[in-house]
């Protein structure tokens, strides 16, 4: 009998400061606060100064399932679904508008590495938001006729698509996307040291509850690894900025001992082979360090190493195995300022 393993998502980025902090922590301008919750199959902690003590809780969960209304493959309901689902096209609400210009531009900046339109072939490989079906070299080739984000456009205030088989997957981009809303509600409160973290996507600004910068942990890729913090790779200071992380290590899955990654290269259809194991990924927002993070994982070690040296606004540690299949760190100039002991 055929068997198959799914291995869950990853939390690619560990964040050890947050079982220090409670409500408990003041300091002359206030106290900081930590809220957590799940939120889109995963879960979030963040932590501020409030010089107020307010508690955003309930405000945070409710601006999250706003996100999800618009952005969640796995609500019927949502403004994406509805897209995928019909062929005329959606008027986009804030949201979808700017993750749709967001991935629409490293598109554009990656080749087609990062590509939201993939969602087809997502599906039928497992890791999308349909049940997976059986694949073979026909039925991908029959599906990448959807793929191409030349295939999605704005027009007269509506986003629509050429055909009805085109779908969108947003996963790859949207946590840190929402990230980045969760953090832009909390400064519109006067909120200026904060950490926010949503499945290991990260974004900070200020200092901690010791007056510290913020610091976070990127794990080591070890395949089987399913608890972050175990082995870290490096930890990064972070104000300021944002960090977004992806890996091949634990999301995959097994099928007749063949292992899977659940990255898949938007140009042929299959999962990525390659010997980029993990991409960590460090910009000013949150939705650009998870896009690119992504796109890494496809284009691989040289072409992303090649990728970021025209790219300024974007600091990187990437983790691969040579030539000889041993295990190797290159960090970015800028990156290797921000790694501490």
């Amino acid at each position: 009998m055929k068997t198959r393993t799914i291995h869950p998502p990853a939390l690619s980025v560990l964040l050890p400061v947050l079982a220090v902090l409670s409500c408990c922590n003041g300091t002359r301008e206030g106290y900081y606060i930590s809220l957590a919750g799940p939120t889109q199959g995963t879960s979030f902690h963040i932590s501020y100064l409030s010089a107020d003590s307010i508690v955003y809780q309930e405000a945070v969960e409710s601006l999250l399932h706003e996100f999800d209304t618009s952005l969640s493959t796995y609500l019927p309901s949502s403004l994406i679904s509805r897209f995928n689902r019909g062929s005329g096209g959606v008027k986009p609400d804030s949201f979808l508008l700017s993750v749709y210009g967001a991935s629409r531009d490293i598109w554009e900046e990656t080749g087609g590495a990062f590509d939201i339109t993939v969602a087809p072939v997502v599906n039928a490989w497992g890791f999308g938001f349909t049940d997976p079906v059986e694949t073979d070299s026909a039925l991908i080739d029959s599906l990448l006729r959807y793929v191409g984000m030349e295939k999605v456009r704005l027009e007269n205030g509506r986003l629509v698509k050429d055909t009805g088989g085109v779908m969108l997957d947003v996963n790859a981009i949207a946590q840190g996307y929402a990230v980045d809303v969760v953090s832009e509600f909390l400064e519109s409160k006067g909120i200026r040291n904060y950490l926010v973290e949503i499945g290991g996507e990260v974004r900070a600004l200020g200092r901690n509850s010791r007056g510290e910068e913020w610091r976070v942990g990127i794990d080591k890729p070890i395949e089987g690894l399913q608890v972050p913090g175990l082995q870290m790779e490096a930890v990064v200071a972070l104000s300021g900025a944002s960090l977004a992380t992806s890996g091949n290590y634990r999301r995959y899955y097994e099928k007749n001992g063949v292992k899977y990654a659940h990255t898949i290269d938007p140009a042929t259809g299959y999962p990525v082979q390659h010997n980029l194991l993990s991409a960590s990924v460090l910009a000013q927002d949150c939705m650009t360090a998870d896009g690119y993070a992504t796109a890494f994982m496809v284009l691989g070690f040289e072409k992303s190493r090649e990728l970021l040296a025209s790219h300024d606004d974007l600091e990187a540690c990437l983790i691969y195995n040579d030539d000889q299949g041993r295990y190797k760190v290159y960090c970015t100039k800028g990156m290797k300022k921000l790694i501490r002991n």
